[in-house]
């Protein structure tokens, strides 16, 4: 039997206006709510069509009513148009009792209370009709919409919810396109990144092995090892952004040392580094070691840019049931607490040099990768700044 290629037909129409470009996404969406606001106008134009025309029925039927009471019985029009009747009504007669009931139940039209409601009601939606019959009888008549009417009216308020509704899907959607595609942008620029720095890495290591040869000082190639080993490590980091990512139980202890003892070396000699992970016991936390320490090195940096070549870094690891912390604190210029959520949204930054990327990058590697929390947990002008990296520990549940 072949296979039914159809149920996939919305699938492919969707993906198909996916791959639009974005002003064509902007038109469609722009024809449906023209189309939408049409059918609005049409339909409340239709709605008014049959108010007036139930009023003029209303109108005939109290006509109707007055011939029958001048004796007009036999005329079969006259019947027709009292008996053929699909609107509600109430007919009271000068003392207020009901003299005729229609498409009412007869429970509200016999209850004096329930029948007042309804009358109330007939009243806000048209105007009531006196019925002039011979020997002076009156008669009120209280009519209100028949059912299709109703449902007229409520239309246009369910086209509203409908467009609402479409508004906000196609406003989400498109965002979420929009970002997808700004996100594959930004995977591809990192993984040619990668790619681009293989060439001269593989160089570099040529030559630190043939520096090695001449007898060069064993101490500064030890170093140069270690800006190259990072260097690697840079390039690792961009292959990872956008594939998928695997975590492993890890010493956290040990992954932020490493990122600890790579500054200690480079910083200024007017900045204090102090790191308590190796005098506590290790902590094991589920962790992509190599984008974590992307992490740790990214709010060291941004301690740094904050003291300004003066001041102290703490960096604390600790833990609690079920989650481990690695808090970094600085005494730098600190942050406004307005911009303690904004420091993590891409391209926010304070310095004038830089994109604002990393924060944000590292924001997504926590969050996204690692199922933890990154934020400020403290902050004043002038005194400094903590930063706190919650992920899940190892053993956690």
């Amino acid at each position: 039997m072949k296979e039914f290629k159809g149920t996939h037909i919305g699938e492919r129409v969707w993906q198909r206006i996916k791959n639009l470009p974005y002003k064509k996404r902007l038109a469609m969406i722009a024809l449906a709510l023209a189309l939408g606001a049409t059918s609005l106008l049409f339909t409340s134009h239709m709605g008014k069509m049959l108010q007036h025309k139930e009023m003029n029925e209303m109108a005939l039927w109290s006509y109707a009513m007055e011939r029958v009471g001048e004796g007009h019985l036999a005329d079969p029009l006259i019947f027709q148009v009292i008996h053929n009747q699909k609107i509600p009504f109430i007919l009271l007669d000068e003392s207020g009792r009901v003299e005729k009931s229609h498409l009412v139940p007869q429970e509200v039209a016999n209850n004096p209370d329930a029948r007042m409601k309804v009358i109330m009601r007939f009243s806000r939606q048209n105007q009531p009709l006196e019925i002039n019959l011979p020997h002076g009888r009156r008669f009120m008549l209280f009519y209100g919409n028949s059912a299709l009417l109703n449902w007229l009216i409520l239309f246009p308020y369910l086209q509203l919810a409908v467009v609402a509704l479409f508004v906000l899907f196609a406003f989400l959607t498109f965002r979420t396109s929009k970002q997808d595609e700004q996100n594959r942008v930004w995977i591809g620029m990192a993984k040619e990144t990668a790619h681009q720095l293989g060439t001269p890495i593989s160089s570099l290591m040529g030559w630190l092995e043939y520096l090695r040869s001449q007898g060069i000082d064993p101490a500064a190639i030890d170093e140069m090892n270690k800006d190259l080993t990072r260097l690697i490590k840079v390039a690792d980091r961009f292959g990872k952004i956008g594939s998928e990512t695997d975590l492993a139980k890890a010493n956290l202890n040990e992954v932020v040392n490493d990122c600890v003892v790579y500054f200690k070396t480079r910083i200024p000699r007017k900045v204090s580094l102090r790191y308590n992970g190796l005098a506590m016991a290790p902590v094991g936390a589920q962790l992509n070691s190599a984008l974590f320490e992307w992490v740790v090195e990214n709010l060291l940096k941004n301690a740094l840019d904050a003291l300004q070549g003066v001041g102290e870094i703490e960096v604390s690891v600790s833990e609690d049931d079920n989650w481990a912390y690695v808090d970094v604190r600085d005494t730098g210029k600190g942050i406004a607490k307005g911009q303690w959520r904004k420091i993590f949204e891409p391209g926010f930054t304070t310095k004038t040099r830089g994109w604002g990327l990393g924060l944000s990058l590292s924001k997504r590697i926590i969050e996204e990768y690692h199922g933890g929390r990154i934020a400020v947990v403290e902050s004043e002008l002038g005194q400094g700044t903590t930063i706190r990296i919650a992920v899940k520990r190892a053993d956690a549940q």
